[in-house]
């Protein structure tokens, strides 16, 4: 079996937001990590080359094998930011009040920070993080 790509790594995240061209994107990126940070209590590490994620999830792959991934994360992709989260019991009636996004392989994808409530955000990412046993996307 191929070595995962998504490990939590000891790289800056501040040096990784700095290395993003755009900085209306940077400004976002800082944004979203302070938004975080305060939903979830925790700093925010890398995993991988570019998420960057708060928390531990522990799973099982089906071989039996051990895996880890961050519990609630985002990555500036090209065309937008993707949001791990996991489901929680109240996603459904807050996603409908969060403005402007998409989901695609499972994952929240939102062009603009200006785009949505980031209260109703950082809600979507304190229940997210705060669910057990939920896989994040």
């Amino acid at each position: 079996m191929a070595e995962r790509k998504t490990n939590e790594t000891k790289a800056s995240v501040t040096e990784f937001i700095n290395s993003i061209a755009d900085e209306t994107r940077r400004a976002d990126c800082r944004a979203i990590t302070r938004l975080m940070a305060k939903a979830t209590g925790l700093k925010a590490r890398m995993w991988g080359p570019s998420i960057i994620g708060f928390g531990k999830h522990h799973y099982q792959f089906a071989n039996g094998k051990p895996g880890e991934i961050c519990k609630v994360g985002f990555s500036p992709r090209a065309r937008a930011f993707s949001f791990y989260l996991p489901k929680f019991p109240q996603h459904a009636a807050l996603i409908k009040q969060l403005g402007k996004h998409k989901y695609s392989g499972g994952c929240l994808h939102i062009t603009r920070l200006a785009d949505v409530d980031t209260g109703v955000l950082q809600t979507m990412v304190e229940l997210a993080f705060r669910t057990e046993g939920a896989d994040a996307c």
